[in-house]
This record gives structure tokens, C-alpha cells and sequence, in this order.
């Protein structure tokens, strides 16, 4: 009997690269600075939030979460219908560019930037047209607008830009935004906005009223401290919202994530409390680097980049052998998130160290 012919994944989907996850601890005394987590246990408030919503878990969350995105509409000024949630803002970007990518479109990015940017979009049939970062890594927002051609859908900002540190000013993106045609959509990824402290900084949902093209994405996984429960949101013009809602997994905010997301949304000064705290403990890494002799570029994130290059991986290594997992980037550089002060000590000591014996 022939053999039947083996089903055939799209050839671009069989070439995706693989998002790398920072590495989790394994046993005890290993501090994971890898994935830019707050160091904070959940607040009291979101604590009791999940522990009511778990007796519902059995059934079936509200599938247009309803109560969260009309919090959001209220809290940002915009109304619930301009407002899309999902699984974390990985999720939301995807249902972004399915709903405005067909193949042969480009979406133009930066890079080294997010690495989910270039297989989200992949996955939505586009193709991905990077521009390298300035040597102060951030946008070349110049190149990027002239990299913009009659196949640009849309192109992605990345503010605080992830994994190198530097923030966009509000008054870059509304210049940007002016040189764009009003055909190409952009979208503003503020995932770290809360712990900006540069002058000017961006404010997304301000630029909204001026600009149809625009989007903002914005994540409870990072100041709010749910990175676990997986809630991303987009805000953007009404009839943008309605086609990305159409794209988006139903039930794709689970019932726990939203109580979480609810409970932590007017905890505005517990969060903001929390952010100081992870700023001020950035500087002081940040001051303790660059007394050691580091280049680090302006961090206005949770996290700090040393642009080791082909050395990244051994730097990682040499940190896990001292307990602290870092996120290596193959031959570009070395992210370290801001968690707990003792973490914070020994990556510093392995960055010493590292110094004294090969340099910068």
C-alpha cells in the first residue's frame, strides 16, 4: 500500500524562530533577573480578588469581558469600545496584525527589539522589515519612516524598547506619526510605560484623538505584577477595535485573569509605590555599572542591557553559576531585569568581576 503523503505546515510557519523564554530557577538560592518580572508577590487586594473568583472556575468566563473593558475605557478616557483585551499583549498584537496583514504586506519594526514582534508577524502572513537600532540603542526613527513602502500595514514602536532600555519622547512619536501615512498603522507598545522617568515621556492614549492609525498596547504583566495571568490590552479607534475583537480567541482572558486585572487597576497607589521602589533600585544598579566601567544604555524599564555581543552567552553562564539567571541575546547582549536587592548584589558582583578579568 503507498505511503500517504505527510500534511504540510506553511513553509514560513515551519521557519519561525523560536521565542525564547527566560530560563526558570531550578532548585533553591537562584535569583531569575531573566524575564522582567516585578519582584513583588501579588497585592492583597488581587490576592483576595482570585481567591473568590476560583470558586467560578468551572464555568465559562465573559467572553467580551465586559466588566474589564469598560474599566479600561473609563480609566483611560476612551470608552469600552475602543478597547480589546487578550492573553497577555503578545496575544493582542497578533490579533492586531491578523486583522490588517495579508501576505506579501511588510511591517516594518525595530530591531533588536521584542522578539515575539517578527514571529507575530509571520504567523499573520506578513513580512517583517527590520531597522537596526541607533548606537545609543534606540529607534532610528528617521530610517524606520523611510523604510515605510506601498506594502507597509503597519509598523511597531517599542517604548521603553525591550531589551536595550531607551524610551521614545512623546514628542518623537508625534513627529513620527505626522511622516507616516495615514494608511499604515502603528502601534505603540508602552508594556513598561510605568517606570519611564525620562522628560517627555510617551502618553499613547493622549495621541489617540489625533491619530486614527494609532494603537497603543499596554499589559498588566509587568508594574501590576500579573505576568502569570496573562492580561494584554490594545486601545485604538472603534472601527479598528471591532476587527481585532473579531480576530481574537474566544474566552481568551480567563475569569481569573480579569478578577485579577480589576482588583489591580484602582490600586493605583500600591502600584505606583512598587514602581518607585523598582526605579530607585534600577539607578542603583545602573550608577554601580557605570562605576565599574559598563556602557549601559538609558534604562527607562525594569530591566538593564550590556551590549556584550559574542560574549552574551558566557556572561549569562558565568551569572547562573552564581545564581542568577540573566536573558542572553546569541551575539548582541546580555538583559537584566531589576528584581530583589540580594539578586541585584550578585549580578553585580559577576559584572565586577567580569571587568576585572575580560572588560567591557
Amino acid at each position: 500500500m503507498p505511503k500517504s503523503p505527510a500534511v504540510r505546515l506553511r513553509p514560513d510557519i515551519e521557519s519561525l524562530p523560536a521565542y525564547v523564554p527566560g530560563e526558570r530557577p531550578v532548585g533553591t538560592q537562584v535569583f531569575k533577573l531573566s524575564s522582567n518580572e516585578i519582584p513583588f508577590s501579588p497585592l492583597p487586594a488581587v490576592l483576595a480578588a482570585l481567591a473568590d473568583a476560583a470558586a467560578d472556575v468551572n464555568r465559562y468566563p465573559d467572553m467580551h469581558a465586559t466588566a474589564l473593558v469598560e474599566a479600561l475605557g473609563a480609566w483611560h478616557g476612551v470608552g469600552a469600545e475602543r478597547v480589546t483585551v487578550g492573553n497577555g499583549s503578545v496575544a493582542v498584537l497578533a490579533h492586531i496584525l491578523s486583522a490588517v496583514c495579508q501576505p506579501g504586506d511588510e511591517v516594518v519594526l525595530p530591531w533588536r527589539s521584542f522578539e515575539a514582534y517578527p514571529i507575530a508577524t509571520q504567523v499573520a502572513g506578513a513580512m517583517a522589515v527590520t531597522v537596526p537600532l541607533d548606537a545609543a540603542g534606540r529607534h532610528d526613527l528617521t530610517a524606520m519612516a523611510a523604510a515605510v513602502t506601498p506594502r507597509t500595514r503597519a509598523v511597531l514602536l517599542c517604548s521603553p524598547n525591550n531589551p536595550t532600555g531607551p524610551a521614545l519622547t512623546q514628542t518623537e512619536v508625534a513627529d513620527f506619526l505626522a511622516a507616516v501615512p495615514a494608511n499604515v498603522l502603528v502601534v505603540l507598545d508602552e508594556a513598561y510605560i510605568e517606570f519611564v522617568r525620562q522628560p517627555d515621556a510617551t502618553d499613547g492614549p493622549a495621541l489617540l484623538a489625533a491619530h486614527k492609525n494609532l494603537v497603543v498596547l499596554r499589559t498588566f504583566s509587568k508594574a501590576y505584577g500579573l505576568a502569570g495571568l496573562r492580561v494584554g490590552y490594545a486601545l485604538a479607534r472603534r472601527r479598528l477595535t471591532a476587527g481585532f475583537r473579531a480576530t481574537a480567541t474566544p474566552f481568551g482572558v480567563s475569569s481569573l485573569a480579569m478578577a485579577a486585572a480589576l482588583a489591580a487597576l484602582p490600586e493605583q497607589q500600591a502600584v505606583r509605590a512598587r514602581v518607585v521602589q523598582v526605579v530607585a533600585e534600577r539607578d542603583r544598579v545602573v550608577g554601580r555599572l557605570r562605576a565599574q566601567g559598563w556602557q549601559v544604555p538609558d534604562p527607562q524599564g525594569n530591566f538593564v542591557w550590556l551590549a556584550l555581543g559574542r560574549r552574551s552567552t558566557t556572561f549569562a553562564q558565568a551569572a547562573r553559576h552564581r545564581g542568577v539567571l540573566v536573558r542572553a541575546f546569541g551575539g548582541e547582549g546580555v538583559r537584566v531585569s531589576v528584581g530583589e536587592p540580594e539578586g541585584n548584589d550578585l549580578f553585580l558582583e559577576v559584572a565586577q568581576g567580569w571587568i576585572e578579568r575580560v572588560g567591557s
